[in-house]
């Protein structure tokens, strides 16, 4: 096998802007694009190999062709066919609602699916960007719907003006949003179901509000998630990896290199990720096999993968977030 790029998958969006078209360098002319989905083996968008002799299959057509050598022998064992993760670019120009996700076990209950533990790496920020993480003070279930209800809801959520580089990992049942002018590269487990809980009282193109799901949020929201800053603190460091999120749904760290890197992936049973969020890079795999990466694109390596040599472009910096489960 060889590195993947897939097709991204563009949604145009209520409040999304402008930012992912000229950050991925497409020749494109959407408006609104709140997202692109980078890999996804979400039912009825599924991504599309972009490269090599597979050019043409989808996520789940390689996985079901290529099973432990793609995705890991353990990650087949587990996930069979349904490949793990989803991979996103974020753009809000406008709010987005402020919701929450079900764990596996609700997830599985209700919808026959994986639950949605997620994080966020924030690419780019404008003045006075913020997402909201968690609550601010411990709510009861029965305050939550009363706040939700007389509009109040917002005063107890915890809301942090964000920069380029800030991490959150957002596990299943963490109430959050994401606020206008934050560029998010986001990993989650794949799944789209979402629970809305409040929408700024917007209206969609047929002037329709938006469903809320103030009741269906009730039994996955962690009421006692509470905290000062829900921001994930990590060391900045150049040239080799910094781990930013270890969790049982997926590992990410960053690389922020000037210099060549060598991956071992030898011990590692499992795909790799890579989301450029910066610069431009070469990648050779162990089989001589060689792709660019630059800014807006993402490569997934498969699990027979042994090794890696990343080469930023002459002059300049990269910053990649690798992912893997």
């Amino acid at each position: 096998m060889y590195p993947l790029k897939f097709e991204p998958i563009l949604k145009q969006t209520l409040w999304g802007g402008d930012k992912i078209i000229a950050f991925k360098q497409l020749n494109e002319t959407l408006s609104g694009v709140g997202e692109s989905w980078e890999i996804s083996a979400v039912e009825n968008n599924e991504s599309v190999v972009a490269n090599g002799p597979d050019k043409g299959l989808t996520l789940p057509e390689m996985v079901g062709k290529y099973r432990q050598e793609l995705v890991g022998e353990v990650n087949y064992s587990r996930f069979g066919t349904k490949f793990p993760l989803l991979i996103k670019f974020i753009d809000a120009r406008l709010d987005l609602s402020i919701q929450v996700h079900p764990g596996d076990e609700l997830a599985r209950k209700r919808h026959n699916s994986f639950g949605k533990n997620e994080m966020w790496y924030v690419v780019s920020a404008d003045k006075g960007a913020k997402l909201i993480s968690g609550f601010s003070e411990q709510i009861t279930p029965k305050e939550y719907k009363e706040r939700v209800y007389n509009g109040t809801f917002a005063e107890v959520l915890q809301t942090c003006d964000v920069k380029p580089g800030d991490v959150f990992y957002v596990p299943a049942g963490r109430v959050h949003g994401i606020g206008a002018g934050a560029f998010v590269a986001e990993i989650q487990q794949t799944s789209d179901i979402t629970y809305r809980i409040f929408d700024y009282n917007r209206k969609d193109k047929e002037g329709k509000s938006r469903e809320l799901h103030t009741t269906q949020a009730t039994e996955a929201i962690n009421f006692t998630d509470v905290q000062d800053d829900f921001r994930t603190e990590y060391d900045h460091l150049e040239n080799e990896p910094v781990e930013l999120v270890a969790s049982p749904y997926f590992t990410t760290s960053l690389y922020d290199m000037t210099e060549e890197i060598t991956c071992d992936y030898s011990e590692l049973d499992s795909f790799v990720i890579f989301i450029c969020v910066e610069g431009a890079c070469r990648l050779t795999d162990d089989s001589q096999n060689e792709i660019t990466l630059r800014a807006g694109e993402t490569v997934l390596l498969p699990a027979s993968t042994q090794e890696v040599t990343i080469v930023p472009e002459e002059g300049s910096s990269v910053k990649l977030l690798e992912t893997y489960v």
